[in-house]
């Protein structure tokens, strides 16, 4: 379980912004599990959620970074609620799959050149004695816009995808678990996102999502 605790260059849990970040955050809150919870609508909510910004370098995905920029992808947003536990004391792993998302935008399909969404973050947290999923991924705006009812998290039960948009149609599907982590494995996400989307790694045809610069 110390492995789930600690900081990590990427999960920067003892960085003062994430320290202050989580500490408004809770407030007096005093239950782990509402501390939790509280934590999940904050990084849900109050960090946009932006996919067109990629940045492969250990200093750009760092939980810190993010929440000052207030907008990551779903990576960057379960990094920082997974060091905002890990500050409070609650074990934190990041988890990753590649889902097909059925509603994504046809500019971003075109960017991808894919429906497939590969490494999709969430992270697991250990809350009364057992290990539950939670997804801090996709804002309440960005769900209105698409007609999909947000994600909640309650802290008893897992909260991973919205399977159906508000019509009963089609929204996420997962295809592939790659498994839970300590830290985030930067060298194997490179990899995948290589072995997906090799155009993006191309100079003359990265449209700007994948990046080594902040």
């Amino acid at each position: 379980m110390k492995a789930y605790l600690q900081a990590t260059s990427i999960i920067d849990c003892d960085h003062p912004k994430v320290i202050e970040f989580a500490e408004k955050t809770v407030g007096n809150l005093s239950k782990t599990i509402d501390q939790a919870v509280a934590l999940y609508y904050a990084v849900r909510d109050q960090i946009a959620y932006n996919p067109y910004r990629v940045v492969l370098t250990e200093e750009g995905m760092r939980a810190s970074r993010t929440i000052i920029r207030g907008q990551g992808y779903c990576g960057e947003k379960s990094i920082v609620m997974a060091a905002a536990c890990r500050h409070l004391g609650i074990p934190s792993r990041l988890g990753f799959a590649n889902v097909r998302n059925h509603l994504s935008t046809e500019k971003f399909r075109q960017l991808l050149r894919s429906d497939i969404f590969v490494f999709h973050g969430y992270l697991s947290i250990y809350l009364e004695g057992k290990w539950v999923k939670a997804t801090p991924v996709f804002d309440k705006n960005l769900c209105d816009r698409f007609k999909v009812v947000p994600l909640d998290f309650n802290g008893r039960e897992d909260s991973i995808f919205q399977e159906f948009d508000n019509n009963g149609e089609r929204y996420m599907e997962y295809l592939h678990e790659y498994g839970e982590f300590a830290d985030m494995p930067l060298a194997l996400f490179t990899q995948e996102l290589q072995k997906y989307y090799p155009h993006m790694f191309d100079p003359t045809e990265n449209e700007g999502i994948i990046s080594s610069s902040d």
